[in-house]
Order: structure tokens, then C-alpha cells, then sequence
């Protein structure tokens, strides 16, 4: 086969390290901003805070600009004091950006003892043998955030095998686990939700602790079904007697580790808003809070330093080139940085304010029905930015309003249209339909066919499947598991 060379031309499109740096900071919410700045304040000596002093802030432009002036118009520039690029160290001049897959973990609060620390401390409350006293905290160290089991004993017999080289058959396994069991909170070690709740109700008393374990333990399938009339027939019970039973069901938890504050659980988040929005005499102002930004400048000594090592490096000595590099690399990675800053804060404005002025009529005084269908591509047309550019806007960044605190996601939906032409957005039908279950008699709760004629009624011509796709997004059950006694 012949061989040949051959040239090629082609257009490529890469990102610099300074537009990657733009990206991520839009990415994230006010709270990781601020743990994103105080990150480069550490590492970056040349980035500073603010000072307080009104004069230093007035001439800081002025400053930069004179020393910048009177480095470029030097009679040596700096690249007459850079040495070739072979003869820079590769980590001088790496920089420090994130990638693609990298992810911003929200820092959780901790607050008191943990769950799985509890069932240590109780284990350490009991006589055990050494060998148990291992297979225990072996098992605890099995059950998840939730409290349950969900792996085979065998498994776990496997690995202690395996790991341990210790052979422990299953119903010394079973044992260990019963012992646990034991343990606070109620139900925990369970292997399913059955057993966590028969765990539960074996440590109550009374008639009605009693019936509901009947039903647990012998109709548990019937229960979960609400299928309450095979259950009342098979137990002989009146209505009033199934109801208490179930009551007591009701109030059992079937999540039974979430009832510490675990470090982990998101719900313990806290949110700060990205933007504020005040209605001031029925006009809207939109703002982006500030409030734990700090402002950044660049630090004097350095530019100073610099200038001075540009002025007085008459002679290519290796050390005052490789300060040269050092400096101006820092001094040009915090300007990067802070103009990442303003460019992060100047887009997200643009595109929050074209999101008030589309949904201006809703943001007045926060009416579910009147927000208008709007896509990211809606927003992206007038603000003349990317499609990813509003994704990123979009997503984790929360606005204030005067009727509460929402999603940037929560103001995007899909349109379609009513019987006399009107587009209107799902959202709107979402709501009626959340009202109309909410209003709905719970013992005859209304089917999703029910609920699609109710929807026909209004004028909204949209299919059975379509009302079940709506009520799923929602979060709401089925009619059949919307029943209550």
C-alpha cells in the first residue's frame, strides 16, 4: 500500500481557560460564589478584598491603568524578559480550571449525632462477645441513611468470608440483626417496610396496636392497595374500626434513620437567593444579592513589584525571569477573574430581567394561571445568548419575590392550546388539576378520566395520558392510593 503526506486544514473551535472560567462561575448559586472566591483569595496572593478606604477604592482604576501605561510604554516589555516557552516549567504556567465532570457539592450543615453513630453508641451499651460485637458493627455498617437492611444475610455472610476469613453461618447472622433490631429508632435493621413496621408496633400496646399488626402482618398487600374492603370483610370490622386501625399505621415511620438530622440529607439545605425582587408602587426591581459577595481588587504591592522587576531586569538573569513569569501570571489570572466575576453578574441580570418582562403580569402579584409558556429558547432570542448559556442561568439559582422564593426552572414551561385558540401554560393546567384533588372527596377520589372530563369542561381539550403524565409530575398518587376512609 502506498504511503504519502499530506496537509489538511481545519476550523476548530476551543474554549480558552478564561471563557471556562466564565462557565463555571454562571453555573453556581450566590452560596458556592462565595466559597468559590474565598478559594481563589487562597490561593491568588495578587487578588484582594475591597479596602475600606473610599480613597484607595476611587483611584484604584486610575492606578492600574498608570502602571500598566507606564509598563507597556517601557523601553523593555515583558516578553523581552519571558524566556522561550521551553524554558518555563510546565507548572508555572498550568492553570488552574475545573472539568467538565467536575460537580459543586452543596455544603451541609452538621448539627448533633449522626444515625449510624447512635447505633454505635447503643452497641457499646451492651454485653457482647468479641466476635459479635464485630459482626454487629459489620451488619450496622450495612444499613442505609433510611434505617433498613437491604442487603441478604447470605451476602453479608459472603463478605465476612471473604474479607474477614471468618465463616458465619446465616442464622448467627439473624441473631445479631434480631439484637439490633432492638435498637432506637423503632424499626430499625428492617429488611423491607413490612418488617419495619411490625417492628414498630411490637413495642406498642393497646386494641388498636393490635389490629393494626393484623393487618401488617397478615393483609400488608390489601393495605398497600387500599384495598380496605377485602380487609374489613375478612377481619369482620366495621368502618370505624378499620379506620382506627389504619390511624395507627398511619403514624408509624417508614423511614425510620431519617428521624436523626443526618449531615448528609439535603432537606437541611439552606437557600440564598440569587436575585431580589421588590415591588415598589407596582413597579418591579430586580437585583442580584450581593449581600455575601465580597468585591475584589488587585493588590498594589504586586503591581508595584512587578513594574519595579520589568524596569530594573536589564539582563536575562534566571531567577528575575522566573519572578517575572510568577507575578504576571498572578496579576493576570486575578484580572480574569474578576472580570469573570462581572461577566457572570452582568448575564445573569440581562437574563433575569428578560424572564420578569416576559412573565411580567405573574411576577405583579405571583398568580399561578398567569404565567405565560416559555422555553429556554424564548429567553435566549432576546437576550442574544446561547441556549446553554440561559440552561446555566436556569439551573440551582433561586429569585426572592414578594410572594416567596422559587426556581428559575419553576418559571419555564410548555405551552399548548384551548379549544378557542388561547396558548396557555401547563403550569396552568398543573394547577387545576392539583386543585381539583386537593377539593376532591377522598373516599371516591377522581380518576384520571374524571379528571380529563373536569379539564374538557374548561376548555382544555387534552388526552387521558397527558392528564396522567401532569398528575405523575405533580407527585400525586393514583385515584386507587388517593383513597381514605
Amino acid at each position: 500500500m502506498e504511503q504519502k503526506l499530506s496537509l489538511q486544514q481545519k476550523l476548530l473551535q476551543k474554549l480558552s481557560p478564561q471563557q471556562i472560567q466564565v462557565i463555571k462561575l454562571l453555573e453556581i448559586p450566590t452560596m458556592l460564589l462565595e466559597q468559590r472566591i474565598k478559594k481563589e483569595l487562597e490561593e491568588n496572593p495578587v487578588l484582594e478584598l475591597e479596602s475600606d478606604n473610599p480613597e484607595n477604592n476611587d483611584n484604584q482604576d486610575n492606578d492600574e491603568q498608570e502602571q500598566e501605561t507606564d509598563v507597556d510604554n517601557d523601553e523593555f516589555s515583558f516578553d523581552d524578559y519571558l524566556p522561550d516557552d521551553d524554558e518555563i516549567p510546565t507548572y508555572k504556567t498550568n492553570t488552574n480550571n475545573y472539568s467538565k465532570d467536575e460537580k459543586y457539592i452543596d455544603i451541609p450543615f452538621s448539627v448533633g449525632i449522626t444515625f449510624h453513630e447512635s447505633l454505635y453508641d447503643q452497641l457499646g451499651m451492651i454485653n457482647l462477645a468479641e466476635e459479635d460485637r464485630q459482626l454487629a458493627e459489620y451488619i450496622i455498617g450495612n444499613i442505609d441513611d433510611d434505617g433498613y437492611l437491604r442487603r441478604d444475610l447470605i451476602a453479608i455472610s459472603d463478605d465476612l468470608a471473604f474479607n474477614l476469613n471468618m465463616e458465619i453461618p446465616e442464622e448467627k447472622l439473624k441473631e445479631i440483626l434480631e439484637i439490633i433490631q432492638q435498637f432506637d429508632p423503632p424499626g430499625v435493621g428492617a429488611r423491607d417496610l413490612k418488617e419495619c413496621l411490625l417492628l414498630q408496633l411490637s413495642r406498642k400496646q393497646g386494641n388498636n396496636h393490635i389490629l393494626a399488626n393484623a393487618i401488617i402482618k397478615d393483609f400488608f398487600e390489601e393495605f398497600t392497595r387500599k384495598h380496605y374492603e377485602k380487609i374489613k370483610k375478612k377481619l369482620d370490622l366495621s368502618d370505624e374500626e378499620l379506620k382506627k386501625g389504619i390511624d395507627q399505621i398511619l403514624k408509624l415511620n417508614p423511614k425510620p434513620g431519617s428521624s436523626y438530622s443526618n449531615p448528609l440529607n439535603k432537606s437541611n439545605q439552606h437557600i440564598i437567593p440569587d436575585f431580589i425582587l421588590d415591588n415598589i408602587d407596582g413597579e418591579l426591581n430586580l437585583s442580584l444579592n450581593q449581600q455575601n459577595v465580597p468585591d475584589l481588587k488587585i493588590n498594589d504591592t504586586y503591581l508595584d513589584m512587578l513594574h519595579a522587576l520589568v524596569k530594573e531586569s536589564k539582563t536575562k538573569n534566571k531567577n528575575q525571569k522566573d519572578a517575572v513569569v510568577f507575578v504576571k501570571q498572578k496579576v493576570d489570572s486575578a484580572k480574569w477573574f474578576i472580570d469573570a466575576i462581572r461577566q457572570r453578574n452582568q448575564t445573569l441580570l440581562i437574563t433575569m430581567s428578560e424572564i420578569i418582562n416576559f412573565q411580567k403580569e405573574y411576577f405583579k402579584d405571583g398568580e399561578e394561571t398567569k404565567l405565560r409558556p416559555m422555553i429556554l429558547k424564548d429567553i435566549a432570542e432576546k437576550t442574544n445568548l446561547d441556549i446553554s448559556t440561559i440552561s446555566r442561568v436556569s439551573n440551582s439559582k433561586y429569585i426572592q419575590t414578594h410572594f416567596g422564593i422559587f426556581p428559575l426552572k419553576y418559571f419555564f414551561s410548555e405551552g399548548m392550546q384551548k379549544e378557542d385558540g388561547e396558548e396557555v401554560s401547563t403550569r396552568e393546567i398543573k394547577k387545576i388539576l392539583h386543585d381539583c384533588i386537593d377539593n376532591e372527596d377522598k373516599q371516591k377520589p377522581l380518576t384520571d378520566e374524571k379528571l380529563t372530563k373536569i379539564l374538557k369542561d374548561k376548555s382544555y381539550n387534552i388526552a387521558r395520558r397527558t392528564v396522567a403524565k401532569y398528575r405523575e409530575q405533580l407527585g400525586i398518587p393514583v385515584a386507587r392510593l388517593r383513597k381514605k376512609l
